[in-house]
């Protein structure tokens, strides 16, 4: 059962969706993204309301049904309002400063990390004295922004001990007790 799937799409004023030969493309104000739809899956548009159809009761096209709804809608979200990620560096000497969009970091290493970022990303570092750093990543493009900030994560994951490491702001890190004596 998708019952993601079977939910609606409503379409921003300032947003537009057009499908030709399965290719569905949609401009907003923060850009313009394109998904190509799987055989069978059909959009309907009218007075501003997307819904999707797939043709048979199959597995496979109830699976693609809500993945394909899910993707469409975090494209015309993306492309209207934008999407944000917050990750913060827990750790003495963990720092990040960025100029444009290269992002450079210190995170413990005997050298430091530089990263170049998509220009479709946008990025900024808060440091404040006596907080950790954080760094804010906006996009338009939803899977993008969730692969940069998953790289970006992965350069120095939250250890269980002490918790130090780059984490993503509200993620609970699990704690375990260190060796009792």
């Amino acid at each position: 059962m998708s019952r993601i799937g079977k939910s609606i799409i409503e379409i921003p004023a300032n947003v537009t969706v057009t499908e030709s030969n399965g290719l569905v493309t949609v401009k907003g104000p923060k850009g313009e993204l394109t998904q190509q739809l799987e055989e069978g899956i059909t959009l309907k548009q009218e007075d501003g309301i997307l819904t999707l159809d797939r043709p048979s009761e199959s597995k496979q096209h109830k699976a693609l049904h809500g993945l394909y709804r899910a993707l469409i809608n975090n494209m015309v979200l993306g492309t209207s309002e934008g999407w944000t990620k917050k990750l913060e560096l827990v750790g003495v000497g963990y720092r990040a400063s960025n100029q444009g969009n290269k992002l450079e970091l210190a995170l413990g290493f005997s050298h430091g990390i530089v990263l170049d970022l998509p220009k479709e990303i946008v990025v900024e570092t808060l440091s404040e004295k006596g907080k950790n750093p954080i760094i804010t990543l906006t996009s338009f493009d939803k899977q993008l922004l969730g692969m940069v900030s998953a790289k970006i994560r992965s350069f120095r994951k939250p250890e269980p001990y002490k918790g130090k490491g780059v984490r993503f702001v509200g993620e609970i890190v699990r704690r375990k007790a260190g060796k009792s004596a």
